[in-house]
């Protein structure tokens, strides 16, 4: 037997579920540690000319904190099955707001990089909270219970910037990371005091539990399908959204105000995480996630005929395509993290970072492809992008038998 498998500690009992109240509270947790990914993005700008950056300098900042989200992901998120989960989400907590507090504090750019490095790593509470709510889930309703927290969690990311966009115009670019901090602390004391005591599931290593992610990958092919997938489906959600506000600019000359207000659109297609959870608990997480990459692909195929229509109605497109996509993407999510949370009930934790490292490679490689496509094809080239991406999805999920 594994190292981690000798090291075993006896699952939690079952349990009536959680109450909707503290389902929300889960929710409210993972959207807020998210949206601070993505709260410098519109304010770039502001924030550069403030500290006196080049634009090179202040383009780093997102870029270290998705690195420091990657690498927490990683690093971080296994402790979960070593460790009691609720304190590791209060100690996320603590250490994301010093990190959103040191950000606004930052009297250069060199200690804001240092800071949003930070932030990335504190934000991954978010990939604690999931796998605590499929714990405190009963089989029969961890569908319905996990697509509420993503809806919490996508609807983080979908509005961090909008909301960012707007302090930062009307109260300047630290008001924000300041404004951000205080629920962000509200959320970790209330949880200190709400959340249960979830008993680690293994005494193994913490460089054993790092390694059993290799195992894990191995062991299960359902976990290697639904992290290829979904990072084929993220290679087109990421293609989309980086280059939107270009080509918005660029075609319509529309400013970075009107790109946030398609976060709009995206969030409507958030909606799809809790009714995904349900009927992945009523009929099982394969056709969901069938239906969801199926859905995905002709959202993205049918912004192909903007060239036909007039300038008002390819917005309508736009908007349309987005508010389709998005709900396809989410609802494949919700179906793999379903099938996945089912395979090994110790090791939530790991499978969950496996799954959602795949998710954050196949963002990177779309943003990359996104702005080589735009640059050199047009907005044509960037939904190649996506339909092709999507279309590779279509094809994983059609081949899985679960």
């Amino acid at each position: 037997m594994s190292n981690i498998q000798s090291a075993h500690v006896s699952p939690l009992p079952q349990h009536a579920g959680p109450t909707p109240a503290l389902v929300l509270l889960l929710a409210c947790g993972a959207g807020l540690s998210v949206a601070s990914l993505y709260y410098s993005q519109p304010m770039l700008g502001l924030l550069g000319a403030d500290l006196g950056a080049t634009a090179g300098d202040t383009s780093l900042i997102p870029t270290f904190t998705q690195l420091g989200y990657a690498l927490g992901i990683l690093l971080l998120a296994p402790l979960g099955d070593r460790y009691d989960r609720r304190l590791i989400i209060v100690l996320k907590a603590v250490a994301l707001t010093a990190a959103l507090l040191a950000s606004g504090c930052a009297p250069g750019i060199g200690l804001l990089l240092a800071a949003s490095l930070g932030m990335g790593l504190a934000a991954t509470l978010a990939q604690d909270i999931l796998p605590t709510a499929a714990t405190l889930a009963p089989a029969a309703q961890r569908g319905r219970i996990v697509g509420t927290v993503m809806t919490g969690l996508l609807l983080g990311i979908l509005l961090s910037r909008v909301v960012s966009g707007f302090v930062a115009e009307q109260f300047g670019w630290r008001a924000m990371y300041f404004a951000a901090a205080l629920p962000v602390a509200t959320i970790g004391v209330v949880m200190w005091y709400r959340l249960p005591h979830i008993a680690p599931t293994t005494r193994a290593s913490y460089l054993s539990l790092l390694g059993s992610l290799g195992s894990l990958w191995r062991r299960y092919p359902a976990l290697r399908r639904a992290a290829l997938a979904q990072g084929l489906l993220s290679v087109g959600f990421s293609a989309f959204w980086s280059t939107l506000a270009i080509m918005l600019h660029a075609e319509f000359g529309l400013g970075s105000a009107a790109a946030g207000a398609f976060g709009l659109a995206g969030a409507a297609g958030a909606l799809a995480a809790p009714l995904a959870g349900r009927l992945a608990d009523r009929r099982g997480p394969r056709p969901v996630a069938v239906f969801g990459a199926a859905l995905t692909l002709t959202a993205f195929a049918i912004l192909w005929l903007a060239p036909l229509l007039s300038a008002h109605l390819q917005l309508v497109l736009l908007v349309v395509g987005a508010i389709g996509f998005d709900f396809g993407i989410q609802a494949v999510l919700v179906a793999h993290q379903t099938i996945v949370y089912g395979l090994d009930p110790d090791a939530r934790s790991r499978i969950n970072a496996v799954l959602i490292t795949g998710m954050f490679a196949g963002m990177a490689a779309g943003s990359a492809l996104g702005g080589l496509a735009l640059a050199r094809l047009g907005w044509a080239g960037v939904v190649g992008v996506a339909v092709l991406a999507s279309a590779g999805a279509l094809l994983v999920r059609l081949g899985a038998r679960h």
